[in-house]
């Protein structure tokens, strides 16, 4: 298990001043630093919402050592497949997750505070998320991860790199409702290709994900999302090292 970031806890929000410190950290990253915005955005109380957020968890990273109001540093919000409903589908066609019979569970608005990027912080997310993964018998993780901006054309590369090694399965397929014209094949260069790829995308990878077909451009959030799926059954030994889960 990767060691966590000192003096950073991972646990699910309690109550209303949690939440909202999650969603505070959300409008900071999503809207303040990268220019988002959409109709659950309030900009007079610094918070991003939508309708989702009632009826989900939200895992959240917290530096004890700051002011309540600004200790949650990162965060991750969890929507069950017991609610019915996923904010992935509003961009991709889940048919192909829903129709396995698998319980799932979506990942959404994961971000991190900028002074908390850099490697153990996201990991020690994961390793909280694998917890609560492993206690409550989830199968099939997915969700939105995304490219900055929401002109595709810098990205081009990367996305052929993912749709060309690093594609689901059909059966565990998700597909965008609006695909973005990508060239078919490998990209010319593939290292500069890996590297272009987002800190989120890689961490999918690198523990056994898959992408998606397709890419779906976000007006609202000035975004090109993908979207991820990690089926826990097929998790390599080493990604359950890294995260301290139990093989399946």
């Amino acid at each position: 298990m990767l060691d966590g970031a000192p003096g950073l806890e991972v646990r699910l929000a309690q109550g209303a001043a949690e939440r909202r410190a999650a969603q505070r950290l959300r409008y900071e990253v999503f809207v303040a630093e990268r220019g988002g915005d959409g109709p659950g955005v309030d900009h007079a109380a610094r918070l991003e919402s939508d309708a989702f957020d009632a009826g989900a968890d939200h895992l959240i990273l917290v530096d004890p050592t700051r002011p309540a109001d600004r200790s949650v540093v990162g965060t991750c919000r969890l929507i069950d497949s017991a609610g019915g409903r996923f904010c992935a589908e509003a961009e991709f066609d889940l048919a192909p997750l829903r129709a396995s019979g698998r319980r799932l569970l979506e990942l959404g608005r994961i971000c991190l505070a900028p002074d908390c990027r850099g490697g153990a912080p996201l990991w020690q997310m994961w390793s909280g998320l694998a917890a609560l993964v492993e206690a409550r018998g989830v199968e099939i993780v997915f969700g939105t991860a995304s490219f900055p901006g929401a002109d595709p054309t810098p990205h081009l590369a990367a996305l052929q790199l993912l749709f060309e090694a690093h594609l689901a399965p059909p059966a565990l397929r998700p597909a965008s409702r609006a695909p973005v014209p990508v060239p078919a094949g490998p990209p010319a260069d593939r290292p500069a290709a890996a590297r272009a790829v987002p800190p989120l995308i890689k961490s999918y990878l690198r523990l056994g994900g898959a992408v998606g077909a397709g890419a779906w451009i976000d007006r609202d959030f000035g975004t090109l999302d993908v979207c991820m799926v990690l089926d826990t059954a097929a998790m390599p030994a080493r990604a359950r090292a890294l995260l301290g889960v139990h093989p399946g």
